[in-house]
C-alpha cells in the first residue's frame, strides 16, 4: 500500500512542480537580458584583450544579476496570476495558465512567490547595496502595477516601460559603472513601444470582450494606440541615433552609427508584426521565433561588439 501511495504522490508532486515552473514563466525572462546592457556598452573599459579572463568576474556579476531579476519577475508573475485568475479564465490563451486552470493553488503560488522575493532580495543586497535598492524598487513598481497601475489607462504602459529601465539601471549598479542617460531613454521608449503594441494586439484579439480581460483596455481604441505608436516609434529611433554619437562611453569616431540601420529595420519589422500579423500580444515569442528579427538582433550585436572592441583605446 505504501508503494501504491508513493506512486500516486509522485505524479502529483511532479505536476505541481511543473505548474510552478510554468507559473514563473521562464520564457519571459528574456526581458531580463537588459541587465547585460551595462556590461556590453562598457566593454572598452572592462575587457583587457591581453588578459581576457579579467572579463569573467564582471560577466559573473552580470549573470548573477540576471538570475536574481529572473527570480523577482517569476515571483511577480505568480502574484499577478493570483490577482488575475478570474479574468484569465475569460481569455482564450491565459485560461491555460496554472492558477487560472486550477493546476496550481493560489496559496501555494503566493508561498513560492514569497520565498523567491525573500531569497532574491537578500542576495541582491549582498551582491551590491545599490543593486539591491534597484531590485527592491523594481519589485515595488511591479507589485503596484499588479495590484493597481495596470488598471489605469496610460499609467499601465508607463509602468511596464519603467520596469525595463530599472533592469538597465540594475545592470549598471551591479557593475558600478556609469551609463549614458541616452541608453535609459532608448530603453524606456523601446519598452513603451512594445507595451503599446501589446495593448493594440489585445484590443484586436479581444474585440468587444477587451474590457473583461483587462480593465484598462476599456479606455483604449486601436486608432488611439496607433497614434501613440506613431509618436513613440520615431522618438525611439531619434533617441538611439543621438545616443550613438553623443554617449561619452562610445567610440569618439562615431562608428556606432553603423548600427542604426539594424535598429531601423528592427523597428519596422516589429511594427509590421504588430499591425499586419497581430503578434504584439506576446512580444517575448516574437524575439525567439521571428527569424528576420533574430537575424537583425544578431547583426546589431555583432556590429556593435566589433565597433566597441576595434575602437578600444
Amino acid at each position: 500500500m505504501e508503494r501504491e501511495a508513493g506512486q500516486v504522490a509522485e505524479p502529483a508532486l511532479l505536476s505541481t512542480v511543473k505548474a510552478v515552473v510554468e507559473g514563473i514563466r521562464p520564457k519571459q525572462w528574456t526581458k531580463n537580458l537588459i541587465v547585460y546592457f551595462a556590461l556590453f556598452f562598457t566593454i572598452q573599459e572592462a575587457w583587457d584583450l591581453s588578459e581576457p579572463t579579467a572579463f569573467l568576474p564582471l560577466l559573473g556579476r552580470a549573470t548573477l544579476a540576471f538570475l536574481l531579476f529572473s527570480a523577482l519577475t517569476g515571483a511577480v508573475y505568480l502574484v499577478n496570476d493570483v490577482f488575475d485568475a478570474d479574468k484569465d479564465r475569460a481569455h482564450p490563451k491565459k485560461r491555460r495558465r496554472p492558477i487560472a486552470s486550477g493546476r496550481l493553488a493560489p496559496s501555494l503560488a503566493l508561498v513560492v512567490a514569497g520565498l523567491l522575493v525573500a531569497g532574491s532580495l537578500a542576495l541582491s543586497f549582498l551582491l551590491s547595496p545599490s543593486f539591491g535598492g534597484v531590485a527592491a524598487g523594481y519589485l515595488a513598481l511591479m507589485l503596484a502595477y499588479t495590484v493597481w497601475l495596470k488598471r489605469l489607462v496610460l499609467l499601465d504602459v508607463f509602468s511596464i516601460s519603467g520596469g525595463f529601465v530599472l533592469r538597465a539601471v540594475a545592470g549598471a549598479a551591479v557593475l558600478a559603472v556609469p551609463i549614458s542617460p541616452w541608453l535609459y531613454i532608448v530603453t524606456g521608449l523601446g519598452a513603451l513601444l512594445i507595451a503599446l503594441g501589446k495593448r493594440r494586439s489585445e484590443l484586436e484579439r479581444a474585440g468587444d470582450e477587451a474590457a473583461g480581460q483587462r480593465e484598462s483596455l476599456e479606455h483604449y481604441t486601436k486608432s488611439l494606440v496607433d497614434q501613440f505608436i506613431a509618436v513613440v516609434a520615431p522618438s525611439t529611433l531619434v533617441a538611439y541615433t543621438l545616443y550613438t554619437f553623443t554617449a561619452p562611453n562610445l567610440p569618439g569616431n562615431h562608428a556606432m552609427m553603423l548600427t542604426i540601420p539594424f535598429v531601423v529595420y528592427g523597428l519596422f519589422r516589429y511594427l509590421y508584426l504588430v499591425h499586419a500579423r497581430n503578434l504584439g500580444e506576446n512580444p517575448e515569442d516574437i524575439v525567439v521565433t521571428d527569424l528576420p528579427l533574430i537575424v537583425c538582433i544578431l547583426g546589431w550585436l555583432a556590429t556593435a561588439a566589433t565597433i566597441l572592441v576595434v575602437s578600444r583605446g
